[in-house]
């Protein structure tokens, strides 16, 4: 079997801070985000690719709400399954380009995936993942009178709103995804975290308002493939601890010990670094490799060379 690699495309994959959400905009950031992985399947690894939709599902729901007095409006699930459609069309569309360019026969299928989650989850009563499009405090606490949304600041770039974001429980779906890695297919899957479904008393499956982190979901399909590395790609080269500070150091290879020693002492902030580190180490404790790495330098991760790897 050749190397499993899942990769988990960071939101600057799809559209950056400050960019307008157009379709041309995010399909031009999507076709440049592809011809980076199509160098990772030069590499000969089996290849499912992750990405988020935190701007694009949060967008969603602002058409929705801005429309509800003329179509009525969806909720969360849904928008997250518009989103990981529309984001899916333009990855494979692009990825399969991008092959082509290349001379490289992989066929490129995206998969609308269901990601179970506990509806008992504490994630509920404590939403924290930021979705959409950024705004000023004054603009954000206008938004949370008038809407009654949660807003959180994100990072020092503004305020966002934030929903739920469970633990994935379980990727439905991973057989087909394993029977079409093993017929030279890449499949784009568990977009936007999935859609998030719980069971209901009879043990069926529903939707539930949620957006689950694409990195943790990336980390429960590693592990449900049976995937040799785990990587997510982000808009910052390294991971670095004291970052920000005089004294931030970048971290380059390091062990799961002093990775979750680092997680303790406080230095990844929840709302950026902290879920891909959680995810991170969680993968690596399994005796595998985890990657954090920006989109550009993909390739080179994967040969040693760049990011921060995470060992078991």
């Amino acid at each position: 079997m050749a190397n499993r690699v899942v990769i988990a495309l960071g939101g600057n994959a799809i559209l950056k801070p400050n960019q307008e959400a157009t379709l041309e905009v995010q399909l031009e950031n999507v076709k440049a985000s592809t011809e980076l992985v199509a160098k990772v399947e030069e590499l000969n690894y089996e290849i499912v690719l992750t990405h988020g939709n935190g701007p694009q599902v949060g967008n969603i729901l602002r058409q929705n709400e801005e429309a509800k007095d003329v179509v009525p409006p969806f909720p969360l699930d849904v928008c997250n399954a518009e989103s990981q459609g529309f984001i899916g069309y333009m990855l494979e569309q692009s990825l399969k380009n991008s092959l082509e360019t290349k001379g490289l026969t992989s066929n490129v299928i995206t998969l609308l995936t269901q990601t179970e989650v506990s509806a008992d989850d504490e994630a509920f009563d404590n939403p924290n993942k930021p979705i959409g499009i950024f705004y000023s405090e004054e603009e954000a606490k206008q938004m949370e009178q008038e809407k009654n949304w949660v807003m959180m600041e994100d990072a020092g770039r503004g305020y966002r709103r934030v929903v739920p974001s469970p633990q994935p429980k379980a990727i439905h779906g991973v057989d087909a995804i394993v029977k079409l890695l093993n017929q030279n297919t890449i499949v784009i899957a568990g977009g936007g975290g999935g859609i998030p479904v719980v069971r209901n008393q009879d043990g069926l499956l529903k939707g539930i308002e949620a957006v689950i982190d694409k990195d943790r979901t990336g980390k429960k399909l590693a592990e449900q493939i049976d995937a040799n590395v785990f990587m997510m790609l982000t808009d910052v080269s390294n991971v670095y601890i004291n970052y920000g500070k005089e004294n931030q150091e970048k971290l380059e290879t390091i062990s799961v010990k002093q990775a979750q020693q680092y997680m303790d002492a406080g230095h990844f902030a929840d709302g950026s670094m902290g879920p891909k580190m959680e995810a991170a180490i969680g993968f690596a404790a399994q005796g595998k490799t985890a990657i954090i790495c920006s989109l550009e330098e993909a390739d080179q991760a994967l040969l040693g060379r760049a990011g921060t790897r995470i060992t078991g």
